[in-house]
């Protein structure tokens, strides 16, 4: 079992219960805390957006969400279906994730297909229009719900930060968490800067960065074991996101297997525990500080998934 990092490592939780944790030690000379969303029920930083599409549905008389996920947002709308007592189709591309291990296990209907991420959205899409269910995708008719509950990671930091950080380092799939946080941000009038980590070649965000947006050659990404939560050859919100983290005067990038393992394993020193695609925004921020150095100020990191 991992164990815990020694108490001086550890920046108290916020008022959201997922933990700060100094990792400074790792970029000599910066000052850098990772906020580890991986400690949700479901493992998955997408847990409140989940909890926010299902309170909604609720609300409006569904008693069943359909989503496509690559993972982490499947494991989470399992949870928060489970926990309000909803119904949840869970649509995953075949060989993914752990198959929908963890998704049964919370009580979900898992549908496996053939193809891509983008294939199990257009098969989601469909069983809701056939069926009982609701869309409960990140771009579906409670997206407002999904950026709110994407954007929960803003004021968390808000209530255990005495001041805003000078930059986020966020993963980049779809763009939903960019394009959620920067709206936070507005609210807040925060001046930080956010930096969207995704997988090298197989983003649309960090290929055609600064823009203009649009979907890769759908042949031209490639799945592994490690990437795999991070692959999109069409970003959802891909350029709307792109428009948010330019005006905060922030970059796309993207990092490949190898530094997603080694943020994964040097995080692990610290007692955070992500997979290697839950440590793609350290390994970003590892790379430009290696590259190219780090501004000046306080650096959060979120990680996204275990």
């Amino acid at each position: 079992m991992p164990t815990p990092a020694p108490p001086s490592a550890q920046a108290p939780s916020d008022a959201f219960g997922t933990p700060l944790i100094d990792v400074s030690a790792l970029v000599p000379g910066a000052r850098v805390l990772v906020k580890d969303e991986t400690r949700y029920a479901s493992g998955s930083h997408k847990e409140p957006a989940a909890r926010a599409v299902v309170a909604r549905a609720v609300a409006d008389g569904h008693r069943h969400v359909t989503i496509a996920t690559c993972g982490n947002y499947g494991r989470a709308m399992a949870t928060a279906c489970q926990a309000a007592g909803v119904e949840c189709t869970v649509v995953l591309p075949a060989g993914w994730s752990d198959g929908g291990e963890a998704m049964r296990a919370a009580g979900a209907h898992v549908h496996l297909v053939d193809g891509s991420y983008e294939d199990a959205v257009d098969e989601s899409r469909r069983l809701a229009a056939i069926g009982d269910c609701v869309d409960g995708n990140v771009d579906g008719p409670y997206v407002e719900a999904v950026l709110e509950g994407h954007g929960v990671v803003v004021s968390a930091l808000r209530a255990a930060l005495p001041e805003p950080p000078a930059a986020l380092w966020l993963p980049v799939g779809n763009g939903t968490t960019a394009l959620a946080v920067r709206r936070q941000l507005e609210l807040l009038g925060w001046d930080t800067v956010i930096n969207g980590v995704g997988s090298a070649g197989n983003n649309p965000m960090v290929t055609y960065w600064p823009g203009p947006y649009r979907p890769l050659p759908p042949e031209s990404v490639t799945t592994t074991d490690h990437n795999q939560p991070l692959v999109n050859w069409h970003a959802l919100q891909g350029d709307e996101a792109m428009a948010a983290i330019a005006a905060t005067g922030g970059t796309a990038l993207g990092v490949d297997d190898q530094e997603l393992c080694d943020a994964r394993d040097m995080l692990a020193a610290h007692g955070a525990f992500p997979t290697a695609a839950g440590a793609v925004a350290m390994a970003g921020l590892l790379r430009t500080a290696c590259f190219e150095g780090l501004a000046p100020g306080l650096h959060v990191v979120v990680l996204s998934g275990r």
